[in-house]
């Protein structure tokens, strides 16, 4: 699969912003999808994951409460929803898909096979 993210830019603290990540070349459904980002001089870092009909979702401590992970199989997309935007969130979002993964490996980046180019999301104070 193919995988295209979209919806990053400069925001204010507080703010929101919504990315989105469309693949292509293969059956959606059949990946279990992540977000993870990373920023300047800093590991790639797990924020969100989604299983591959959308039914258990899994959340980063930094972000669980402020950030929501959904999909549509039939748009081949996966969001990521942000609210209460802080600076520490500044980093480029990848988005990444894995067809088959063990339930203890999916917050693990290495595990994911295919990844966007990611997205600059940057929250200014």
């Amino acid at each position: 699969v193919h995988l295209e993210e979209s919806g990053g830019g400069l925001v204010q603290t507080g703010d929101s912003l919504r990315l989105s990540c469309i693949g292509s070349r293969g059956t959606f459904a059949n990946y279990y999808m992540a977000w993870f980002r990373q920023a300047p001089g800093k590991e790639r870092e797990f924020v969100a994951t989604i299983s591959w009909k959308g039914t258990a979702k899994d959340y980063s401590d930094s972000v669980k409460g402020r950030f929501t992970i959904s999909r549509d199989n039939t748009e081949n997309t996966v969001w990521l929803q942000m609210t209460n935007l802080k600076p520490e969130d500044t980093a480029v979002y990848y988005c990444a898909g894995q067809g088959s993964i063990s339930p203890t490996a999916i917050r693990d980046g290495e595990k994911y096979t295919y990844w966007g180019q990611g997205t600059q999301v940057t929250v200014s104070s």
